[in-house]
């Protein structure tokens, strides 16, 4: 059941103090497109997710808090529920994949997270499971939530007041949260704006899925756009992305990369490759003309991996 704008103007205000209203700027950029940025990399976390995992704590008993938190991720959301949990003095336990990067990793045992890596296949059964053996806490599920969307959310309402005549936007696809919170949002205040969901090559399970008409299971293949993509979707997530969406762009880790070098060079601006990914499918024209905005998930890199990749371009 997709969000409505209730639940997002409620979780705006549950997630105040928590999470930021992040700037829309213009991007410095030619295209077909006049594209503007939603930067949410400027979050305290560096990334969207501290809306999502404030929103669920604040729907969440105190009793279950007090067993401490439990998520999966590769990153952003760890760092989400690890900041929170400091905020509260809970424990919080995250299960992270192996592939996950120490920068994102690291950041969250500062916070004071414990960090369990898994293998891929087992982190992706967390999602499934919402548990892991051995530790009882409460779970968080970095997508598949009704109030991790409705704080992603939030992000639709800042769009439509600061930019009311906009024509499209294009969101990063990890596995939907964000993609189908915002779009629940825009299709109910604004249906007229062309919604696109932003893929890695290496990793595109939605655009395979809305192809076939039903979930898939693609090659998964790691790479330095490590915040999104899987092998593939939720069936409760493809079934809200094939209402809300009008499609999936997948982009190649060359204009993957090519993007971060441009909005570092223009607009001096750190992305992580999924949030390249959206800005990268904005910049092809593909979302069509008009006001665009792509909306920059994270800056959660290694800065010397950063640099290497846009050396390279």
């Amino acid at each position: 059941m997709p969000v409505s704008v209730a639940q997002a103007e409620e979780a705006r205000r549950k997630i105040a103090g928590l999470a930021i209203r992040t700037p829309l700027v213009r991007c410095n950029c030619d295209s077909p497109a006049d594209i503007y940025l939603k930067l949410e990399n400027l979050q305290p976390i560096g990334s969207f997710k501290i809306r999502g995992a404030a929103n669920v704590i604040a729907h969440t008993p105190e009793n279950e808090l007090r067993r401490g938190l439990l998520t999966a991720s590769a990153g952003n959301m760890a760092q989400g529920v690890a900041f929170c949990a400091r905020r509260l003095n809970i424990p919080a336990t995250i299960i992270a994949p192996d592939t996950a990067p120490l920068t994102k990793t690291r950041a969250v045992e500062r916070m004071g997270g414990r960090v369990i890596k898994v293998p891929f296949a087992e982190w992706w059964q967390t999602f499934e499971r919402r548990s892991y053996p051995g530790v009882e806490a409460t779970f968080v599920h970095a997508f598949d939530d009704p109030h991790v969307m409705a704080g992603n959310a939030t992000i639709a309402l800042e769009l439509l007041e600061d930019l009311p005549d906009l024509s499209a936007v294009v969101i990063p696809w990890g596995g939907g949260g964000l993609a189908c919170g915002i779009a629940a949002v825009l299709r109910e205040r604004a249906p007229q704006v062309r919604i696109y969901a932003a893929e890695i090559e290496t990793a595109a399970p939605l655009s395979a899925s809305l192809a076939a008409g039903k979930p898939q299971t693609v090659e998964y293949r790691p790479s330095f756009v490590d915040g999104i993509g899987s092998k593939t979707v939720f069936p409760n997530m493809f079934e809200q992305a094939r209402r809300l969406l009008d499609g999936s762009l997948v982009v190649t880790l060359a204009e993957a990369a090519a993007a971060m070098k441009l909005v570092a060079e223009r607009n001096r601006i750190v992305v992580e490759g999924a949030a390249a990914c959206a800005i990268a499918a904005a910049l092809s024209g593909r979302a069509g003309s008009g006001k665009t905005v792509a909306i920059v998930s994270g800056g959660n890199i290694d800065l010397d991996k950063f640099s290497q990749l846009v050396a390279q371009q």
